[in-house]
């Protein structure tokens, strides 16, 4: 896969592949002292895909293999493992795990189903690892850090052209002609969306770069970015995602009226800023008849319904293929006076699923959704018993808990956002997992080590 050739020599292409080469190998260099480092270069590796954006070198190199290779040879070979426990949904990915594999040998598209297992399995694969190395905050808050700066050197630079170009629904360039993972518009426009309240998080409890102006300043300035990727990206989803994760911070601030006046106030500054291109897009939420690609995904989706009726173990990856969906298209022209209805049917074929939840249903059938459901679920609902349990001021776990319902709130933008975009299987929703379980366990065993310390302590005091 290429990079966008931008004007310029050969040689300014050469250069930036030195740079490239460079940081990677200082990454490298950095992980061989510490050897956690190596898993912090797969993520940076997996999310920003350097060898997309250059023009030579590392297009022949397999960095993402090395990455791993290194990442987990580095925790098996010196990482501690006393304590180390398996989280219930690291067995649930791994048994999601399993039935790809199976769904893969006996799909309805064999080689089309091998592509895409190709790299939902390394998905997968390491996001049951991952929780392993993540025994320490400081380990889990670089976690986050690289996932927040390696997502967000796509967001500046889609952020920048949008407020540069106002952008458009497949105009926006992130840098590689290709969309896909997180270059898509749609599926960036989601995850923008997500990082937002990890980015409060860092910027208010971080350690690694301790909370100040420039902190703070760089957040802000960063969920702004964020916010502006829908706009450039015109994507329906980011609008929905948007709207949800403003509800859901109301649980959060101190002062619920102020917080509404002020998101009134900025709706009402930004909607004449916004460019026509997003504006007329936004519409058609209301108007999803007059729209092909909303009337074409609805189509779909009852495809997929009375597919998984039939197939109920599902057909395999990129089951899709198969699909022929018929509907019908409602235009209305003219005036409110004098308004014209018109409608007729058309047909499509092979289209996408556009909607994680389906993507799973076609795809792995009611055993696939039940685990994949399963893994998400039993997220949000641990992160809300540890937001509950360490919301206290003067919990010295506080830091944990507000983590806890930052991780949560991010999931759900995710799943919501997920309903319009296939993304079920994507890599960075399995890190986000990733980082909840090693909370969940770092959390859980500091609640054990302290009640253990509390019971000797008392006991202690019984017998004198």
């Amino acid at each position: 896969m290429r990079a966008v050739r931008l004007p310029g020599s050969s040689d300014d292409a050469r250069v930036r592949d030195l740079v490239f080469i460079a940081f990677l190998a200082a990454l490298f260099g950095f992980g061989l002292k510490r050897p956690f480092l190596l898993v912090l270069v797969y993520i940076y590796i997996d999310i920003v895909s350097p060898q997309r954006l250059t023009y030579y070198l590392l297009n022949a190199v397999p960095i993402s293999l090395i990455a791993v290779l290194a990442a987990v040879g580095g925790w098996a070979l010196t990482d501690d493992k006393r304590g180390l426990r398996i989280a219930p949904r690291q067995i649930l990915i791994g048994l999601l795990l399993v039935y790809c594999g199976i769904t893969t040998r006996f799909a309805d598209f064999p080689i089309e189903a091998a592509d895409k297992w190709d790299w939902v399995w390394k998905a997968l694969a390491f996001g049951a690892f991952l929780p392993f190395t993540l025994r320490t905050r400081l380990r889990i808050e670089a976690l986050l850090l690289f996932m927040t700066l390696s997502a967000g050197s796509i967001i500046i630079v889609g952020g920048i052209k949008t407020l540069a170009s106002g952008g458009g629904y497949g105009e926006l360039n992130l840098m590689v002609t290709n969309n896909t993972g997180l270059y898509e518009g749609s599926i960036i426009s989601a995850v923008a969306i997500t990082m937002i309240p990890i980015i409060l998080w860092l910027a208010k409890y971080g350690t690694i770069f301790r909370p100040d102006w420039r902190v703070r300043g760089f957040a802000w300035a960063l969920v702004f970015a964020c916010l502006l990727i829908p706009v450039g990206t015109s994507a329906r989803t980011g609008l929905l995602c948007i709207g949800l994760l403003a509800v859901l911070m109301l649980r959060d601030v101190k002062r619920r009226l102020l917080y509404l006046a002020a998101l009134g106030v900025a709706g009402l500054i930004a909607t004449p800023l916004l460019p026509s291109s997003y504006t007329e897009r936004m519409g058609t939420i209301k108007t999803y008849q007059g729209d092909e690609s909303a009337s074409t995904r609805l189509a779909v989706w009852a495809w997929t319904w009375d597919y998984a009726k039939s197939h109920p173990l599902g057909g395999g990856f990129n089951a899709y293929l198969q699909n022929r969906v018929s509907y019908e298209l409602v235009e209305t022209s003219g005036t409110a006076a004098n308004t014209q209805t018109d409608r007729r049917r058309a047909q499509d074929k092979a289209r996408a699923y556009h909607s994680s939840y389906f993507e799973v249903l076609g795809e792995q059938g009611w055993p696939g959704v039940i685990l994949w459901l399963s893994i998400n679920i039993g997220g949000l609902i641990r992160m809300e018993i540890l937001r509950r349990r360490h919301r206290s001021e003067d919990d010295p776990l506080r830091w944990g808990g507000a983590l806890a319902g930052a991780l949560q709130h991010a999931h759900l933008v995710y799943l919501l956002g997920a309903a319009f975009v296939g993304i079920a299987f994507n890599p960075f929703i399995y890190q986000l997992i990733g980082a909840q379980i090693g909370l969940d366990t770092y959390l859980t065993a500091r609640r054990s080590a302290a009640t253990k310390r509390n019971f000797a302590r008392h006991a202690a005091a019984a017998a004198a």
